[in-house]
């Protein structure tokens, strides 16, 4: 599917300055914001985006988008309940 969006100059210049085709820029964008979202999962972007899931997770963690997204009580949970093992 093709959809085409409307940019203003501004905005078209900023993407541009990834030197990449826009539309590689425009898809990765979306796809990271989806995946910071929570709305698909680390393999389902990755897919998106077309590269192996680990690359992925690396690159957008190097953006600051998180791999484990816990509040600091569910990591306490989740460390107390390793530490029961």
């Amino acid at each position: 599917m093709t959809i085409n969006i409307p940019l203003d100059s501004e905005l078209a210049g900023v993407l541009q300055m990834f030197d990449r085709p826009l539309k590689d820029t425009a898809r990765e964008l979306i796809v990271l914001e989806l995946y910071r979202q929570g709305k698909i999962s680390s393999g389902k972007a990755a897919e998106l985006a077309g590269m192996p899931r680990i690359a992925f997770i690396q690159h957008s963690s190097a953006l600051g988008i998180p791999f484990f997204d816990m509040t600091e009580e569910e990591w306490q949970a989740e460390v107390d309940r390793v530490r029961k093992l």
